[in-house]
């Protein structure tokens, strides 16, 4: 799923910076996607480790390394991406937010491809639901909401084509990651409310505050400032 996710971006990516005006250049694309792969994995398992496994990495430092058990966290990928990209952005010679822009709407081909994998592993199930609903699935006899499924189509499906759309036309310098921020943030907090949080940590207040809805919150609230921002300075300019 992982490799499907970059082949698909490095397909879209380099489609879009063969367009006029592109300040990424085709010739950038392997080494953005090689960068993207490397913080996505590091970041993605250092981030579980250390938010959803910490107990397990304490009493076992080498757990870290063993990557065939599962476990790899979206907000530990971010954060590795974007330090892959800061140093890749002064590489090339370019401010970060261009690249992270150029960057964003493609990410999103990954975290469809990567839930796809959770639901073919069988991980990450929803809340028990009513038998009778159309979009149940049955788990070991229970029915319950296929919450990787929904978060496939809305981190995936959704979040592309709104990045995809609006980053067809030229936009403030900014307002494109502004974007992916607030639309992830949304649908993974909104999908929370029914998803079984990871046992080991469980829910962390008033019965159904999540760690997702907890690292997503920050992440729409960051979104929305950088939104404003980009477009005040567009304005003033």
């Amino acid at each position: 799923m992982y490799l499907a996710g970059f082949a698909l971006g490095w397909l879209g990516a380099r489609s879009r910076a063969k367009k006029p005006g592109s300040l990424i250049r085709p010739e950038h694309i392997d080494d953005i996607v090689f960068y993207v792969a490397l913080g996505t994995i590091v970041g993605g398992r250092l981030g579980y480790m250390f938010i959803y496994g910490l107990s397990e990495l304490i009493a076992d430092p080498l757990s870290l390394l063993k990557v065939w058990q599962g476990g790899m966290s979206f907000h530990g990928g971010f954060i590795g991406v974007l330090t892959a990209m800061w140093l890749y952005a002064r590489h090339i010679k370019q401010p970060f937010f261009v690249v992270m822009d150029f960057v964003a709407p493609w990410t999103a081909f990954g975290l469809c491809a990567g839930r796809i994998g959770n639901f073919i592993n069988g991980e990450l199930w929803g809340k028990p639901t009513s038998p009778d609903a159309w979009w149940a699935v049955i788990v070991d006899g229970q029915a319950r909401h296929a919450s990787m499924l929904y978060e496939a189509f809305l981190e995936g499906v959704v979040l592309f084509l709104v990045l995809w759309l609006y980053s067809q036309k030229p936009r403030p310098t900014m307002a494109v990651s502004a974007l992916f921020l607030i639309v992830y943030g949304v649908s993974r907090f909104a999908v929370e409310f029914v998803r079984v949080p990871d046992a080991q940590i469980g829910y962390l207040a008033l019965g159904w505050v999540t760690m997702g809805q907890v690292l997503s919150l920050p992440m729409i609230i960051v979104g929305v400032i950088m939104w404003i921002v980009a477009h005040r300075r567009v304005d003033k300019a």
